[in-house]
């Protein structure tokens, strides 16, 4: 085993890592001569013969998968009772009744539409996999979160069936993602993915699907892991590097495809009913550049052809909803090279970006938060107090400064805290609300980099409330106002998650069941009093408390992750924060001294300066014990929009770039029937910026139909068209962008009415046309007949 094992980390150097370069060219070159020719339909549909490897593998999987059978058959076969989501009752045997059994003893189209089966509300099961005990029973279908993951996972498999079969390569991972799932693999000779090659993908995937391919699930050790793939570096290197010596995990087949994965999958490959490839790509092993570079394929699926015909008019839509066209056609934002991940902003998206600020900081006045503002680096020291060094360290920038480290800041929350300790704190100043807007850095990956949505350099509302924990309920509450309050201005609606204690995590599990108690709490009042629900996600919580995690739904009803309400007992530990309680303060007012505790050892005079400064870092990390009658605060941290940046690619997607008015960076646009009444359209333009209103005047020699026309294109709220009568009487003539009924009208407005009119517009952030059409004589008529009945009464 020890010289397989040398072998194996001897290719991972010369191969993943790209050490040497002859012999793998020529290993490649070898390989490529027995693949089909790049550009797609130019070779044949499949290798042929196929590479030894798919044998070689299939002979040992069938060896290891008998002997597992035989084993389970040995196991004790008891009465095991399986309750379903309704109370009822299945009698099995374990290790003999299936899901897939229950399914179709309930009906066959149950059976059918089942993806996979969850047991006592966590565990994902196969369908065909028998249970093992007595155990709740949940069936998922496509429609659930789970199911479609399951669903899209398994397709990941018979994509990378089919890249095999195609082009002999060596795979990597198959995840699912949000919106389908992807291959990753190397081709030999390092050739490249075409897009000629996805339709005879898509070929094979059919003859896979007629196939009815079984999914079969295999126990296997890490040696015998090693040895079924042996000619796959990368799946060596992640056996390696993720599985423990000594243990077991699982592959699961189906054809001739046999690849590392935990599952569940569907039962067999004729549900993939619906299948297509979206795009490919290049990627590196592991995200890393210094590895080597491999290709990646996306692709979605669905149960049937309808659902795949309305998900790609759904694609059509948002495609044209992105956020990176419209900032490209509004001229918006744009990024450059030098500096990726960090968004070059320009006057029209600032304007926004501003626009959102200022409603946040008005909310911030009413609702009793004070703004603050912190240094964007710090030593490391500070980020190991925290905690954020150990949990947070490949996400940050790293700076070495006067033979030091330093990191640039990725959030504002152990600022906050340093802020809050500065000085004595009493019960009477809780809860405590700062606000941070503070520019924030997190070292993404350059492949996960897009648009605005993932950034390098950002903003956030960023906010953190000290309270005392009897106090948590009302401020929680308080937030969710907020949140409401924000969210449905803009015509967005939300879904909650309680995300709970990870895997690695700090602090007690006590403290952590309390901070999980308060908070289903808080969500249960609110579901309660709204009708709304809340779902729970277990182990996604911070490494310092649980969160609820709040996801927007914009118009096409796609989930964005924005708010964030995070409940801290950590933090507060971490930097040893405490207030005075009420009878420690009545005392203080008294004149009597509350007792603190002792404060570390300050450096001796005699210390080498190198020595104090050490030393001084080391009694930063101390944590102190409560001085006596104090009390350590509640850290909520929380954000409404959450990135600045991340929340204005939203909004472009949700309004499709047609802005609300308060918001707008192209607000008004003048447009002057000729050059004669120019002078007008800049006293109006004038009129209106004098109450900051975004306005521009077209004093282009265009007719007036194209002025009109390229306003309404650049999507300005409002068009004012001025002309002879507009001028004589003062008044203005007015077009609603979103308002069909008043693109062709022809009775003005007083100027003055239309400047109150748009201030309000402004200052409610309203989303209504304040100048509805109307026909003067129906009007004049209708104030008749008013006028005839109450003569009458």
């Amino acid at each position: 085993m020890e010289q397989v094992t040398e072998k194996v980390t001897e290719t991972l150097k010369k191969v993943a890592i790209g050490g040497d370069k002859p012999q793998k060219e020529k290993k490649q070159k070898k390989e490529k001569a027995a693949a089909p020719a790049a550009g797609g339909d130019a070779g044949p549909l499949e290798m042929n013969p196929p590479p030894s490897f798919i044998q070689e593998r299939l002979d040992l999987f069938d060896r290891l998968y008998k002997e597992q059978q035989e084993e389970l058959a040995k196991r004790p076969h008891d009465d095991i009772l399986i309750t379903m989501p309704d109370g009822t009752t299945k009698a099995g045997k374990a290790y003999e009744i299936t899901p897939a059994e229950i399914a179709k003893g309930i009906s066959n189209s149950l059976f059918k539409r089942t993806v996979v089966a969850r047991i006592d509300g966590e565990t994902l099961w196969d369908l065909e996999r028998p249970l093992e005990k007595s155990c709740k029973l949940e069936l998922l279908d496509f429609n659930d979160d789970q199911g479609k993951f399951v669903f899209w996972h398994s397709s990941a498999h018979i994509l990378g069936e089919a890249c095999e079969r195609r082009f002999g390569c060596s795979l990597c991972i198959g995840p699912p993602v949000d919106n389908g799932f992807y291959y990753e693999m190397a081709l030999p000779g390092g050739a490249a993915v075409q897009s000629s090659d996805w339709a005879p993908l898509e070929n094979i995937v059919t003859k896979i699907v007629k196939e009815k391919q079984p999914f079969q699930r295999l126990e296997m050790s890490k040696e015998d892991l090693l040895k079924m793939f042996a000619y796959n570096p990368y799946k060596q290197h992640i056996i390696k590097d993720k599985i423990p010596d000594g243990t077991r995990t699982t592959v699961y087949r189906n054809g001739p495809l046999i690849d590392l994965c935990r599952g569940p999958h569907v039962p067999d490959t004729s549900r993939i009913e619906a299948f297509a490839i979206m795009k490919n790509s290049s990627s590196y092993f592991l995200g890393d550049a210094n590895n080597d570079s491999l290709q990646r394929i996306y692709g979605v699926s669905f149960p049937d052809k309808k659902q795949m015909a309305a998900h790609k008019k759904f694609l059509e839509e948002a495609a044209k909803r992105d956020h990176r066209l419209i900032g490209k056609q509004q001229e918006l934002f744009y990024f450059e090279e030098c500096s990726p991940g960090s968004a070059m902003w320009l006057p029209h998206g600032m304007r926004i970006n501003n626009a959102i600020m200022e409603y946040i900081k008005e909310e911030y006045w009413k609702r009793g938060y004070d703004e603050v503002m912190t240094p964007n680096m710090f030593n490391v020291s500070l980020w190991e107090q925290s905690g954020h060094l150990a949990h947070y360290k490949d996400d940050m920038f790293i700076l070495d400064v006067d033979k030091e480290q330093f990191g640039l800041k990725p959030m504002n929350c152990p600022a906050h805290a340093m802020m809050f300790r500065h000085r004595d704190r009493s019960h009477k100043e809780l809860p405590l609300r700062l606000a941070d807007f503070g520019v924030l850095h997190r070292n993404e990956a350059s492949g996960a980099l897009s648009g605005l949505t993932r950034v390098r350099r950002f903003q956030q509302d960023d906010a953190h409330i000290f309270c005392r924990e009897d106090q948590i309920k009302a401020e929680v509450a308080d937030l969710f106002d907020f949140m409401q309050s924000f969210y449905g201005m803009l015509g967005l609606t939300f879904k909650m998650k309680l995300s709970t204690r990870p895997e690695k995590y700090m602090g007690e599990i006590e403290t952590w069941d309390r901070a999980e108690a308060r908070l289903k709490e808080a969500l249960d009042e609110f579901s309660t009093a709204t009708g709304g629900t809340w779902e729970l996600n277990e182990g996604d919580g911070a490494f310092y408390g649980p969160k609820i995690d709040i996801a927007v739904l914009d118009c096409l009803n796609r989930p964005w992750q924005c708010a964030t309400i995070q409940l801290d007992f950590q933090q507060p530990i971490n930097f040893s924060l405490e207030y005075m309680t009420a009878e420690t303060q009545a005392k203080q007012d008294e004149g009597k001294p509350a007792p603190k505790a002792p404060e570390p050892e300050a450096p001796k005079e005699e210390e080498a300066p190198k020595e104090g400064e050490e030393k001084k870092k080391k009694a930063l990390l101390v944590k102190k014990p409560l001085a006596p009658g104090c009390a350590r605060p509640v850290m909520i941290h929380r954000a409404m929009a959450g990135s600045i940046e991340r929340f204005t690619a939203i909004l472009a997607e949700h309004f499709a770039g047609k802005w609300p008015f308060w918001m707008s960076p192209r607000q008004v646009m003048v447009i002057p029937v000729g050059m004669g009444f120019l002078d007008y359209a800049k006293e109006v333009a004038l009129t209106l910026k004098k109450e900051k209103i975004h306005v521009d005047v077209d004093s282009s020699g265009n007719t007036l139909q194209k002025k009109i026309r390229s306003a309404q294109l650049a999507q300005y709220n409002f068009i004012i068209v001025v002309g002879d009568d507009e001028k004589t009487n003062r008044k203005v003539n007015i077009r609603y962008r979103d308002d069909t009924s008043t693109q062709a009208r022809d009775v003005p407005y007083p100027l003055d009415e239309a400047v109150e009119k748009l201030r309000a517009l402004k200052a409610d952030r309203g989303m209504y046309n304040p100048f509805p059409a109307h026909n003067p004589k129906k009007e004049e008529a209708a104030k008749e007949e008013t006028a005839k009945e109450e003569v009458k009464a």
